[in-house]
């Protein structure tokens, strides 16, 4: 039978992707491992591999197509023996293919991360009478719906201490598969606990926020432009609700005197040798130096490198550092693994390339997933002070304001120095305060 190519889950938190281009046509013979086109995420634009080989016979969703749901079919793959232009008609009418030989029924993602394939009919649950003493009550998501999911996710479920119905599903229709618990436990694709458990609590429901056209009616028609959110903004606002609802934030504030460090820089910087060109090895900013201080400090700290679930703590054993990187219409935060066994040099020479590889939304999903705390600069803007918001599954973010020289009192004399003042934003649940 044909193969159905579906759009991936290149991401845990992935909903829906743009197919920005296709790489094959139709007609075309693929092989496995083949780059056969490329999807924007809600973070970078990836590289799409075949898994199974055979001839493309129909691409359903165009190149240049936004917003197209996980799990969705994108293109119709023949496998050998199969009459290619039979198959397009049939995936144009919807109806079986005919084949040159009968062969077991296969569905295929073609791609990393996609999820498994939905049960056969027969093996759908059949509804049981009402009054069966022995019938659990089947486990309702937020909007109140049944919540399927596989034996093996809700066994994951169970272990981990996770209510079913509060995981996000990406399987066939909303399905809960395996990697939906891992990525729950880790904080992700989690309904806060009160949607889940609305209708058996008796606290008052929350204020609903005005609706588009309320807020519209406000403002004269005509007076603003209208700006559709792509999909980078809608998971960044989704994670920034869920980060806010669900972490019980505290905030710690240090002012720190920085000149030690500013000669440091200069120093470092200075010895760095030059090519033939007269230009440089390295350029050490002073976020680097942030960023390898931090990872030091998880080391020095070990109770505060965590990450929260709700059956235990992750006590991490590397000291991973992400760090906030502005890009168009959002950021994003690559981490930098092991920070505090590397070189300030590596450290700068990573960055540089993070940066810029983000701002190309070429980043892999590997190298912006993870970490136990974050670095969020808005220092270089002017800003002397902020609390920044943390990042699930993260414990804890560093908030970084400008250096700026003030006078400070050292032994009872007035003397100026460079000050810098960093807010710590902490998960409570993870980290105490003291």
């Amino acid at each position: 039978m044909p193969i159905n190519i579906l759009m991936p889950a290149l991401s845990p938190t992935m909903e829906k992707g743009n197919l920005a281009k296709w790489l094959k046509k139709e007609g075309d013979k693929v092989r496995s491992g083949d780059i056969i086109a490329e999807i924007e995420t809600d973070k970078a634009t990836m590289e799409y591999e075949a898994v199974d080989e055979g001839t493309i016979a129909k691409i359903l969703v165009p190149a240049g197509t936004a917003d197209v749901a996980v799990n969705s079919p994108i293109a119709v793959l023949a496998v050998e023996g199969e009459v290619t232009t039979a198959v397009a008609a049939s995936a144009k009418a919807g109806a079986p293919a005919p084949k040159a030989a009968p062969k077991p029924a296969e569905t295929s993602t073609a791609g990393q991360g996609a999820p498994a394939p939905s049960p056969a009919p027969d093996a759908a649950p059949k509804p049981q009478p009402a009054a069966a003493p022995a019938e659990k009550a089947p486990h309702r998501n937020g909007a109140g719906e049944r919540q399927f999911a596989s034996p093996l996710a809700r066994r994951l479920a169970k272990d981990a201490g996770i209510d079913i119905g509060r995981i996000e599903g990406s399987g066939p229709h909303g399905r809960v598969v395996a990697r939906d618990v891992e990525a729950a436990q880790q904080g992700k694709g989690l309904r806060p606990a009160a949607a889940g458990a609305a209708a058996a609590s008796s606290a008052p429901a929350p204020a609903l926020a005005p609706s588009d056209e309320a807020i519209k009616a406000l403002y004269p028609e005509g007076s603003y432009e209208f700006v559709p959110h792509d999909q980078m903004r809608r998971i960044i606002a989704q994670r920034l609700v869920v980060a806010k609802q669900t972490i019980p934030h505290f905030y710690l504030t240090v002012t720190c005197t920085i000149d030690g460090l500013l000669a440091a820089r200069e120093a470092v910087n200075a010895s760095a040798p030059k090519d033939k060109d007269g230009k440089p090895a390295w350029k050490i900013s002073v976020n680097d130096f942030v960023i390898k201080a931090l990872a030091m400090g998880l080391k020095t700290i070990p109770d505060a490198n965590v990450t929260w679930t709700e059956a235990g703590l992750l006590k991490h054993k590397s000291s991973d550092v992400a760090v906030a990187v502005a890009i168009p219409g959002g950021l994003i935060t690559p981490v930098v693994r092991n920070a505090d066994a590397k070189s300030l040099s590596a450290i700068s020479a990573e960055m540089k390339d993070f940066a810029t590889r983000a701002r190309a939304r070429r980043l892999k999903p590997e190298e912006y997933q993870g970490g136990a705390t974050a670095v969020s600069n808005l220092g270089m803007y002017g800003i002397d002070e902020f609390a920044a918001v943390i990042n699930p599954p993260h414990a804890t973010i560093l908030a970084v304001g400008a250096g700026t020289q003030v006078p400070v009192v050292t032994n009872g004399k007035i003397e100026i120095a460079t000050q810098m003042k960093l807010t710590l934003s902490t998960d409570h649940r993870a980290v105490d305060g003291a």
